[in-house]
């Protein structure tokens, strides 16, 4: 039969090799109410394009992670005229590309040079494990990488001094950071931003999904610019710290004045550093111990005198 005229009509053999789904998954779904009865002629079921494409419909919302209980409920919104595009439009939305980088491929004598030109299959296996790197089927040397920056880093890091092993441990620890980052970010939105769309008991109509579709187009890079910047804020104020610290701890002989550290309460840091700046804290700290000092000095010359002048009975 010529299935690219209208109408065209498929046995259940035919329909399966169309859509790429088995005879067994084709009944499974009539069964489960996801696909609609074939006609009946005689003693032949035929089957149509609408079948066809609610096969490609059901097959593409598995590939997005639902389950067949949820396709099953957009699909029935479907079929009562509420609109399946815009749903669609929104999961493809929140499952597109979250960052403009494009992946690249490199292969491992290019990966090995890059690294310093010693080969490490114990790095190797971290950064496929990690998805840093990504194996081509059918290529045993050549790698895809989804992150190009990512890669770039790692690099930079290890050019410095840093082992790979230390990179992947740290890129373990980071990514765990970040994902309950993105998480809180995610509760937050969705509690005060998507709960109208979300709380619903049936699916989102047309003009609801594309309003959620659009704000996740505005709100997406927020949570980047966020990061961006509390990550500065953060990387500023420790690294001062960790530097006045190490300073702090030099010996008498390699300072040009002797000082020593000393352990103060972190609300009472907070105080100083909200009441003088960051900046401004340990000079701050400084002369308020020195001003202590020469206070009690004199207190105590003052006392010297006065009971050596008979003063104090």
């Amino acid at each position: 039969m010529n299935d690219e005229s209208a109408g065209a009509e498929y046995r259940i053999e035919d329909l399966a090799h169309r859509s790429g789904a088995t005879v067994r998954t084709i009944r499974a779904y009539q069964d489960r109410g996801l696909l609609p009865r074939p006609e009946r002629r005689g003693r032949a079921n035929v089957y149509s394009d609408a079948h066809l494409t609610r096969l490609h419909q059901i097959a593409d919302l598995l590939d997005r992670s639902y389950t067949l209980a949820s396709i099953k409920e957009l699909l029935e919104a479907w079929d009562t005229g509420r609109g399946l595009g815009g749903v669609l439009g929104l999961v493809a939305e929140v499952d597109g590309p979250w960052t403009d980088e494009e992946a690249v491929r490199i292969s491992r004598a290019d990966l090995v040079e890059r690294f310093g030109g010693a080969s490490d299959e114990a790095a190797v296996a971290d950064a496929v494990e990690l998805g840093v790197l990504e194996p081509v089927p059918g290529e045993e040397d050549l790698f895809l990488v989804p992150s190009p920056q990512e890669l770039a880093v790692a690099a930079e890091l290890h050019g410095v001094g840093v082992p790979l092993s230390a990179i992947a441990g740290h890129l373990r620890e980071l990514r765990g950071q970040v994902e309950h980052i993105a998480a809180r970010f995610l509760d937050f939105t969705t509690e005060h931003v998507f709960a109208r769309y979300l709380g619903q008991h049936q699916p989102p109509t047309e003009s609801e999904a594309a309003e959620a579709a659009a704000l996740v187009r505005r709100l997406r890079p927020l949570a980047q610019r966020t990061v961006d910047v509390e990550l500065a804020r953060a990387m500023r104020l420790f690294a001062t710290r960790q530097l006045r610290r190490h300073l702090a701890s030099e010996e008498p002989s390699e300072r040009s004045d002797e000082s020593c550290s000393v352990l103060i309460p972190v609300s009472a840091m907070r105080a100083v550093e909200k009441l003088v700046g960051p900046e401004q804290a340990p000079a701050f700290i400084t002369a308020a111990a020195e001003r202590e000092v020469q206070s009690r000095t004199l207190d105590a010359l003052a006392a010297r005198r006065d009971k050596g002048s008979g003063i104090a009975q």
